[in-house]
């Protein structure tokens, strides 16, 4: 969802030097060579197989402001690098803290940190900055990649579809079934899980910033990034290959979010389309659909306001494909996109020291009795550095309710609860049973890909199967519960 393939080395900001220090990353080829299996830093870049998690924009932001806030919520500005082995796996070759200069420090912290060897002090210093760089990914996990880009940017939609668009609009009844509970979802997260106080704020290291830190990604959302390709394509972890399938190559081949997300996406967009076809017959009855131009006019200017004078994040729905590509963004945000932040966080980030969501302190300076303290008993330090037990329970306990799938779930391609009583037509029946016979074939294809021992990122060292995008359309149990798979046609939980 976030990680990027580094364009240009070192990796640099875009925040002012005079406030938050240096723009440049202080990562240098000295530092990462060793692991690059004999290439130099160039020639990986170049071939790229050199790849970033980069927090440190979003948190240079507010990084003062949080390690004023309490003694027991501190924060870095975060870079981590990953080189691409031989192996397809993805290995982390350095961790970047980084702090604004201070009233009391006036000098900006530049620290890298680099993989060590288990009982050394290096090995000790390794742990802590992944521990760092794990916190700083769970918060931005939180709010932007699950809460900005799926529950906070729909809800405008959800809510223009009621106001602009008749019942019986043939868009309404595409959407409808992607809206099923959000906004419900959504209220009760603003009284317990987001609000002032709440277990956001109590929980993750950015605390009370912690909306102002995604209204603040905000400013730069743009819709017309948002569909897989379009992000892939953004985050360069895709380019385009007439020759490739679905003419994208990934960077990385067995990249299991995107193989198995392509195939949704491309599979939802094929049956936009089809059903465009069924009341469209060229561009020019979509421009003279006022209730189609209404509902896009209150979607940019006035549920996205803020956004609207610039005209370059939007499609203008002036054709059929412009209609198509936002049509299916909007499905594959509600369905896919949120089923792969969501329903995997407890398997991920149940267990706290995988996926710790508080700092509670900086990593030590050499010579310091904390120093000292970290190099005599490690797992003790690392355990001061992270969540509370009281914390990690909380967090815990709220994973395991937003992982699991309801009772009456309905997945995409499931044609009951996928269909308001519309489905009376012929050429709208063949389409959907299309739609869900590809995601039929989707689910064997995950499968098989899983059970391929060449596909090491398909289950990880914890060899733990990817079954996040595994459709579930031949699910009717009805049984829901924490099952780490299935894509719901809405964001309900």
């Amino acid at each position: 969802m976030v990680i990027q393939c580094l364009q240009t080395f070192p990796p640099s900001s875009s925040l002012d030097p005079n406030i938050y220090g240096p723009q440049k990353s202080s990562i240098t080829e000295q530092y990462i060579e060793k692991f690059l299996e004999g290439l130099s830093v160039q020639q990986a870049v170049a071939s790229k197989r050199l790849f970033i998690l980069d927090y440190y924009d979003a948190y240079m932001l507010y990084a003062e402001r949080i390690n004023k806030l309490s003694e027991g919520s501190k924060t870095y500005g975060s870079r981590t690098l990953f080189f691409l082995t031989n192996e397809g796996v993805l290995k982390p070759v350095a961790i970047e803290l980084c702090l604004p200069p201070t009233a009391e420090e006036a000098e900006a912290v530049r620290k890298v940190y680099t993989p060590a060897e288990e009982g050394t002090e290096e090995g000790a210093l390794w742990l802590l900055a992944k521990a760092h760089a794990r916190v700083n990914d769970a918060g931005y996990h939180q709010l932007i990649s699950h809460w900005l880009r799926t529950h906070a940017t729909i809800e405008p939609f959800v809510i223009a579809t009621h106001r602009q668009l008749s019942r019986m609009h043939p868009l309404y009844k595409l959407l409808i079934p992607h809206y099923l509970d959000t906004m419900d979802i959504n209220q009760a997260a603003r009284q317990s899980l987001i609000n002032a106080g709440g277990i956001i704020e109590i929980s993750f290291t950015p605390g009370k910033y912690s909306m102002e830190m995604s209204s603040a990604i905000y400013k730069d959302w743009r819709f017309n990034e948002q569909g897989l390709p379009a992000d892939l394509l953004k985050r360069g972890m895709a380019v385009r290959d007439p020759t490739a399938p679905h003419e994208l190559k990934l960077m990385i081949e067995d990249y299991p979010f995107a193989v198995d997300g392509l195939e949704i996406w491309f599979a939802m967009k094929d049956w936009v389309s089809d059903y465009l076809s069924l009341y469209y017959k060229d561009d020019a009855s979509m421009k003279r659909d006022q209730e189609l131009q209404g509902w896009w006019s209150e979607i940019v200017n006035v549920g996205h306001g803020d956004l609207k004078d610039d005209p370059s994040r939007w499609y203008e729905m002036k054709t059929k494909d412009e209609v198509v590509e936002a049509l299916t963004t909007i499905m594959w945000l509600s369905s896919a996109h949120h089923a792969a932040v969501n329903f995997g966080q407890y398997a991920y980030g149940g267990y706290m020291p995988n996926l710790p969501t508080m700092s509670k302190q900086l990593i030590p300076e050499t010579g310091s009795k904390e120093y000292t303290e970290m190099v005599r008993d490690v797992d003790g330090y690392f355990l001061k550095t992270v969540s509370t037990p009281f914390q990690a329970t909380l967090v815990m306990a709220i994973l395991e309710i937003l992982s699991k799938h309801a009772k009456n779930e309905v997945y995409v391609g499931q044609i009951q609860g996928s269909t308001p009583e519309w489905a009376d037509d012929n050429g709208i029946d063949e389409a959907f049973n299309r739609f869900s016979s590809r995601l039929v074939q989707v689910e064997k294809k995950v499968t098989t890909r899983n059970n391929n021992p060449k596909l090491k990122n398909r289950r990880g060292p914890a060899l733990v199967p990817y079954t996040l995008l595994y459709p579930d359309t031949t699910d009717f149990s009805k049984s829901g519960g924490l099952t780490g798979r299935g894509v719901p046609n809405s964001i309900s939980i």
